[in-house]
């Protein structure tokens, strides 16, 4: 029975990562209700329960997709994969109201613009400080802190080493993991909970899988405004870091 039972979870992947993802959100939200008496939103515990299972996964296995490089589980890699992420993005910004899309006007410009330049020139000073002082590296990097796609987008152009390439990922993922889990905390001190604070937000911080979760956890009808701005801001990034801020990160540090 065991063996019946692992062959038809290996052979009906897709659907076996939608029934495990689902157990996870279950248990998550009963954890968040029973044990932290609802202080700790179960998008957050879900997050940290994934991010443990996935370390799980590649210790058992030594590979590099985590708990994907299980066969009963590999569908948790198309599950997770770039096709499906953005059809859930692009279904999500369609829930938008245009009206109140229009309302951001210069504050989400604005934000779109601080929120590309900032995070790149902390990621690219840290990197710096650590001793990537080399304008690819740099760049990489420093586009990985802008969000953990623009990094290896950036890096692949520029020819970055696969560390180097890898450490932008891990920026990236770094700074969507403390979004997700951090927005619920501070929404109601930063006036989170409007259609135009949730584009600005979302124009602001960038990391369209952190603010889509973290808006999830503050208020789920805020996602759809926050993923608009936030996908524009990935496509910013991927524009501009490879081209116009590496150009500049050249001129500043000569290599």
């Amino acid at each position: 029975m065991p063996e019946i039972l692992k062959r038809l979870f290996e052979e009906h992947g897709l659907i076996t990562a939608f029934a495990a993802v689902g157990g996870v959100m279950w248990l998550s939200y009963m954890l968040s209700k029973y044990l932290t008496f609802g202080r700790v939103h179960g998008s957050a515990i879900a997050i940290i329960l994934g991010l443990a299972l996935a370390y799980v996964g590649g210790v058992m296995t030594g590979g590099k997709a985590g708990i994907a490089d299980i066969p009963m589980f590999a569908g948790l890699g198309i599950m997770g994969g770039a096709m499906i992420r953005d059809f859930a993005i692009v279904a999500t910004a369609f829930e938008v109201d245009v009206n109140e899309a229009k309302k951001a006007g210069l504050l989400g410009a604005v934000a779109l613009t601080l929120g590309t330049i900032l995070p790149f020139i902390v990621g690219a000073s840290v990197a710096g400080a650590f001793g990537y002082t080399d304008a690819v590296s740099m760049t990489t990097i420093g586009a990985g802190a802008v969000t953990y796609i623009v990094g290896p987008v950036t890096g692949s152009a520029l020819g970055a080493s696969s560390p180097v390439m890898a450490l932008s990922i891990a920026a990236g993922v770094f700074k969507a993991v403390l979004v997700m889990i951090g927005t619920p905390f501070v929404a109601r001190f930063i006036g989170l909970d409007n259609p135009r604070a949730a584009m600005a937000f979302g124009g602001l911080i960038g990391t369209v899988s952190g603010v889509t979760g973290g808006l999830a956890a503050t208020d789920p009808r805020l996602v759809p405004y926050g993923a608009l701005t936030a996908t524009f801001h990935t496509g910013i990034g991927c524009l501009v870091a490879p081209s116009i801020l590496f150009f500049i990160v050249r001129a500043l540090v000569g290599a």
